[in-house]
């Protein structure tokens, strides 16, 4: 594992790529059968898999500001507010510019945006496996990532893609203690989604460990410590400023959505009302075991000693998502960024021969594209 305090030798983008080349072989086969299957189901279905990609739930929305800006909302029928401010403008950012510099339409551009992202992503969890548990490791990581149950979002016109790839790689810069760089993809994070601050408060954790133990505060890494947070900070300031709502606005915005901090209160009782029925009951038992399969595995993760950055990381973005109010079929895809909760098992797979590993990963692969079709079909990521 790695000191935060050792002195590491530079590790160039394009040689970690190289490294990485497996890794990404196994993502795109990953992603390529669970769009092959979603495929096939629509085919069945009669729906199109392009619109069950490019243009349901949150997808539509980035696609609105990215064709007209921010300022278009909805009222609902109990009077609450849903506005397009709760979306951080990175993602229709870059739809825009990919729609103004090609034939795509803003919808198409997303899709180029994510799948480029993704890959990105995931040879941003390779880098990180890599460089802490080893090449094995890092290679199962991405893996694991491509064949979780809600791994189709990494292919929707969602943010999750885009916002994991840039978490993935400022994590990556602050175990290599390339400060600015960290700051940087943090800062674009906080761009990207919410709990960009989640990636903020592990380069800070970082740079106070580092601090703690002696080392001397250079610039660059003062640079980014105070780099990390202006994205997020820039946007979240701008929202308050449109809304007259000052610094709380954007929270009064997602208050509109019914997504607010509640310490799990709000989760906790929509479990609870599932045990009504008999069916609902197994939904609820099924969301217990989920719940507490997260729990195990980051206890796992501190109990082998992941580095700082990557146990704060993770720790805020179980937090945010269990402990959120609304949108609760929602939580499996916003658990999604939480990858170093992949590294015990990623190490576990790495131990065993490498047909057996693959067996195994294969299989779940099947799984994972298979309820991804039936996913979207159904109630989908809202």
């Amino acid at each position: 594992m790695t000191d935060l305090d050792q002195r590491l030798p530079p590790s160039p983008a394009g040689s970690v790529l190289r490294r990485a080349a497996p890794a990404l072989l196994v993502y795109a086969g990953v992603r390529a059968l669970g769009v092959a299957v979603l495929a096939v189901w629509g085919a069945a279905a009669g729906k199109s898999p392009h619109t069950l990609l490019s243009a349901r739930w949150d997808s539509l929305w980035y696609t609105r500001v990215a064709e007209h800006g921010y300022g278009w909302e909805v009222t609902l029928p109990d009077g609450s507010v849903h506005s397009n401010l709760a979306f951080f403008p990175l993602l229709p950012w870059l739809e825009r510019l990919v729609s103004a510099v090609s034939p795509l339409s803003y919808a198409d551009a997303g899709l180029v945006v994510s799948w480029v992202a993704s890959l990105f992503a995931a040879a941003g969890i390779f880098a990180v496996a890599d460089h802490v548990y080893g090449r094995r490791a890092g290679i199962c990581a991405t893996a694991l990532w491509a064949v979780l149950p809600v791994g189709v979002v990494q292919s929707m016109a969602y943010s999750e893609s885009l916002f994991t790839a840039l978490a993935a790689w400022s994590l990556y810069a602050v175990l290599r203690e390339r400060w600015v760089t960290a700051g940087v993809l943090a800062s674009l994070a906080g761009l990207t989604r919410p709990v960009g601050a989640a990636v903020v408060a592990a380069i800070w954790a970082a740079a106070a460990v580092r601090m703690y133990r002696g080392r001397r505060a250079d610039r660059r890494m003062l640079l980014g410590v105070v780099l990390a947070p202006l994205g997020a900070a820039a946007y979240v300031l701008w929202v308050g400023r449109r809304t007259g709502g000052g610094l709380f606005g954007y929270l009064d915005v997602q208050a509109g959505w019914g997504n607010g901090f509640d310490f799990g209160y709000a989760f906790v009782r929509f479990i609870g009302e599932k045990f009504t029925s008999v069916p609902g009951a197994l939904a609820g038992l099924g969301l217990i075991v989920g719940v507490g399969l997260v729990v195990w595995l980051y206890v796992l993760c501190v109990r082998r000693e992941q580095p700082l950055p990557l146990l704060v990381y993770c720790g805020i973005v179980v937090v945010l998502a269990l402990c959120a109010a609304g949108y609760f079929g929602s939580k499996p895809r916003l658990l999604m960024p939480a990858f170093p909760l992949l590294l015990p098992v990623a190490v576990a797979l790495a131990r065993l021969r490498t047909s057996r590993s693959a067996l195994v990963l294969g299989g779940v692969a099947v799984a994972s594209a298979v309820y991804g079709a039936f996913w979207l079909h159904g109630s989908g990521p809202p």
